[in-house]
């Protein structure tokens, strides 16, 4: 089947990111070039433990010693106390630092998984194979690894760069029409931030984008892949500002997870509905024309995402605003709007200001949606 690679030009932490289609086959192929580990631990869940399985099936044909580790699903799994038990796991079944983690699933498995990887025995090698459209398109590349805490999303973490990801959309049959949406939230993301041309592409192809057509799949994957990349490779370690590009919409995302209590809401829920305030908040602070959210929340809407926050206690949002990563010393900054296609890092955000944001779209809250 067709396929496309994606090169990470980090020097010598440099990694291909495979994006096709089937061709199962191959992947034991492409773990060898990426790794010379003999050895691979593989860490999923129970939603995609068959798809753990067709993996481990293919990496032991490939002459790969496989064993897997397990976990329940969901948010509420990234936890410390899950690591410890991978620790356990991996120093029973003696892992060295030639042994292979590979992270089986979505963006829980990736970010804990690689915790573990870059934590256990000072580092071990980490290999990707997403299977949410949330982890192809975001958290598998780019190496940030975490768990969280009871105090903030993904507080505990490290960078971990990946030494390759394999993208395979045939595993998307299988993902739940909600964990699907979710994913879109994180695609409209690249194109509010980096590319007004995905984001028009995006606008002609709602009906194909749901029906998880695969040559569109292909192209929107990799393209959001790309540019991914692109930022990453500049500011690998989000030192100089530009890698917080990414996180748009998400300061009140982590928010409204955070407060919600880890499973109220999915993540590219909370980022949909993040972004929508994001877009009020610059448009209210000058910074944009109100056609700019409005294109935004329309996409969303099609989409069938969420657009308004709950109502969660302002005041506890806030809180946990000024904990976030870009805060600095206590002083909010959000990644806001200037157009479609290009957002600014804007210092010293008024706390008035995201308050009159929150409750303002509170009023004209949503329900919750369900499974």
């Amino acid at each position: 089947m067709a396929s496309e690679i994606v090169s990470v030009r980090l020097g010598e932490r440099s990694y291909p990111i495979r994006v096709g289609s089937g061709s199962g086959e191959a992947l034991a192929e492409f773990v060898r070039q990426c790794s010379r580990s003999s050895r691979a631990f593989i860490v999923t869940d129970d939603h995609v433990a068959v798809h753990a399985r067709h993996i481990a099936d293919a990496l032991t044909a490939g002459g790969l010693d496989s064993k897997s580790y397990c976990l329940p699903p969901g948010e509420s799994q990234k936890t410390l106390d899950n690591a410890a038990r991978l620790y356990d796991f991996l120093a029973e079944h003696q892992a060295d630092r030639r042994s292979l983690i590979v992270a089986v699933g979505g963006g829980v498995i990736g970010d804990l998984a690689g915790f573990v990887a870059a934590t256990f025995a000072r580092g071990l090698p980490l290999f990707m194979v997403p299977t949410s459209l949330l982890a192809m398109v975001d958290s598998s590349v780019g190496g940030k690894t975490g768990v969280n805490h009871p105090k903030a999303k993904n507080l505990i973490g490290a960078f971990h760069q990946p030494c390759g990801v394999w993208i395979d959309t045939d595993l998307l049959a299988t993902l739940p029409e909600r964990e699907y949406r979710s994913g879109l939230a994180e695609v409209v993301k690249y194109g509010v931030i980096l590319d007004a041309e995905l984001f028009a592409y995006l606008e002609r192809n709602v009906e194909p984008m749901l029906a998880r057509q695969p040559d569109v799949l292909r192209h929107v994957i990799a393209r959001c892949c790309r540019l991914k990349a692109d930022i990453v490779e500049q500011d690998e370690r989000e030192t100089t500002g530009l890698r917080a590009v990414l996180n748009y919409g998400h300061t009140f995302a982590h928010a409204f997870e955070t407060v919600g209590g880890y499973g109220a809401w999915l993540h590219g829920e909370a980022v949909s509905a993040g972004m929508v305030c994001a877009a009020t908040l610059a448009e209210r602070l000058g910074l944009v024309s109100s056609d700019v959210g409005q294109r935004q929340e329309r996409l969303l809407r099609r989409f069938g995402l969420p657009v308004r926050p709950q109502p969660w206690p302002v005041e506890d949002l806030l809180r946990v605003m000024h904990s976030d990563k870009k805060a600095v010393a206590g002083r909010l900054r959000f990644v806001l709007p200037r157009r479609i296609g290009h957002v600014e890092l804007i210092e010293n955000v008024s706390e008035a200001a995201v308050r009159g944001i929150l409750h303002s779209l509170m009023a004209d809250t949503e329900p919750v949606a369900k499974p």
